[in-house]
């Protein structure tokens, strides 16, 4: 499985320049501040305040900007976007909601405009270190599985690829931070398996200069809406 990052991949694939985007999931924001640097006019979508105060305290670099709100009910008009990305956040959306997002995705997005979807597998160093404590198997199988079902709301398949997104990171601590900022029960767990999972950090990641890495395989689909 061939290395490129999630964002080679993704720049690779899509036209960016000009082109109006909805980044679901967004983060603190540090793809929508990336694509806006390549010319396109981007709006990050994001259910965490905690997250969006992040992404709003960066500076700004060009007229990107940042909106509360959630996958299944996005804040943007219809016919509004040319491309809707969801990157490693599909996801996290409800399972229950999984197919409403993929339905506001379609009614925001213009005639031909691209859906781009791209999740982690359940497999790989990056997987096996967190599993433990965040094991996402299920969740991840049910996104790919509503995935299937796009045709349903106005979807046609473009393309499917996987490849390998390397994750550094510094320090166990830092990984620390990283998983348990997702949810109180991570943090429960974590405290319970720390020793373990300190050695697993040491086993499975590839030393480097800035610390660890650790591979995560990723499936990209692209779809354009009819």
């Amino acid at each position: 499985m061939e290395k490129r990052t999630n964002r080679e991949v993704l720049e690779q694939s899509l036209e960016l320049r000009g082109k109006t985007i909805i980044d679901v999931g967004c983060g603190d924001g540090s793809l929508v501040r990336l694509l806006t640097r390549k010319g396109a006019h981007v709006t990050g979508i994001e259910a965490s305040p905690k997250q969006l105060a992040q992404a709003r305290a960066a500076e700004t670099v060009g007229d990107e900007r940042y909106i509360q709100g959630h996958a299944e009910e996005l804040p943007a008009d219809s016919r509004s976007a040319d491309v809707v990305i969801f990157l490693n956040s599909l996801h996290h959306v409800d399972v229950d909601d999984l197919a409403q997002a993929l339905k506001e995705a379609a009614r925001v997005l213009k005639h031909g405009g691209v859906l781009y979807v791209s999740e982690p597998l359940a497999e790989g160093p990056y997987f096996e270190l967190m599993r433990p404590v965040h094991d996402e198997t299920v969740v991840r199988q049910r996104a790919y599985e509503t995935l299937q079902q796009a045709h349903l709301y106005g979807f046609l398949p473009e393309q499917e690829l996987v490849h390998v997104n390397a994750v550094p990171i510094t320090d166990f601590a830092a990984f620390e931070r990283r998983i348990t900022l997702v949810n109180p029960e991570i943090r429960i767990r974590f405290d319970e398996q720390v020793e373990e999972l300190r050695k697993t950090f040491e086993q499975l990641g590839e030393k480097a200069e800035e610390g660890r890495v650790f591979g995560q395989p990723m499936r990209v689909n692209v779809y354009r809406k009819r």
